[in-house]
């Protein structure tokens, strides 16, 4: 009995040895758990370059902390989305790779040759690497490549994080005015002394409109930049409406201008005439000079 049991044994490991020789993964293809898809330290990051499938391409440059968009006048860069996405690049860990082929290369769209977007990182100049985004999964999901690696992977990410157009990486904040002591037009003027808004005609300004001329210049937003030819048109257009500030950050003055139908505003900070909506554009435009004023009917 005891030589029965002891032959079953020895069968039952050779058993095991077979199956594990037959089924054991091989380490050259599955071994990927410690190959990070973008293993670059975020904070030693100080340039990105985005091309697109149509050769479109936008560069992004840090300053300080803030990032400038050298092809657009060196204008500032929303720093909230670009560490954003810099962040969800270099955070992805824990994912096994969906393919590492050269073909799926080409059917999930992230070959050196054939992509739908291309992300080179810099640090002091030199190059970190590069990272080809291609295919959507699903959502928030896209399949991306380190230039590096062969494996192919599904990431967390949305393809609309990496535009490769320099007016969608603007700061829509760019030209807001947060505290106002003097707000000078052609309508009305008013000035900010003792804790109190005051108009140079000796009367106090309407609270309501008050609040709403305040409210329209802490919110401003911009949508982007007029094309180049139509700059020309707009520098030599007359302004609906000019305002000179005298704030906390300086001096500027903002010119509102309808030009076919569309609203642009430029500040005397910078170069560009910017587009913006028709709400922030009427929200200045349309306040009641007699009210703001404090003239009473």
């Amino acid at each position: 009995m005891n030589r029965w049991v002891a032959v079953l044994s020895v069968l039952l490991v050779v058993q095991c040895g077979i199956v594990a020789a037959v089924f054991w993964p091989e380490s050259s293809q599955n071994d990927y758990t410690q190959q990070a898809f973008a293993p670059f330290p975020v904070n030693a990051i100080d340039e990105l370059h985005i091309g697109d499938e149509f050769d479109n391409e936008v560069v992004l440059q840090r300053s300080g902390e803030q990032w400038l968009l050298p092809n657009l006048e060196n204008l500032p860069a929303s720093t909230t989305k670009v560490n954003e996405l810099l962040h969800d690049l270099t955070a992805q860990s824990g994912n096994w790779p969906v393919a590492d082929s050269p073909a799926a290369r080409q059917r999930f769209q992230v070959a050196d040759y054939y992509y739908q977007k291309r992300l080179t990182l810099f640090s002091g100049g030199e190059k970190l690497g590069t990272l080809f985004l291609g295919t959507s999964p699903g959502f928030r999901k896209i399949h991306a490549r380190n230039e590096a690696q062969d494996a192919i992977y599904s990431i967390t990410l949305s393809p609309t994080e990496a535009p490769a157009v320099s007016s969608a990486w603007l700061d829509p904040r760019l030209l807001q005015v947060r505290a106002p002591l003097r707000i000078d037009t052609d309508l009305y003027n008013l000035y900010f002394e003792n804790g109190n808004w005051l108009s140079a005609t000796g009367g106090n300004p309407d609270g309501k409109e008050l609040n709403s001329l305040l409210s329209a210049l802490k919110n401003l937003e911009i949508d982007g930049v007029a094309n180049e030819d139509l700059q020309r048109d707009l520098a030599a257009a007359e302004a609906d409406l000019v305002l000179n500030i005298e704030s906390l950050a300086g001096n500027v003055t903002l010119e509102l201008i309808t030009h076919d139908g569309k609203h642009y505003i430029h500040s005397s900070e910078f170069p560009l005439f910017f587009t913006c909506s028709a709400h922030d554009f009427n929200q200045l435009t349309g306040i009641d000079a007699r009210l703001v004023s404090g003239e009473r009917f």
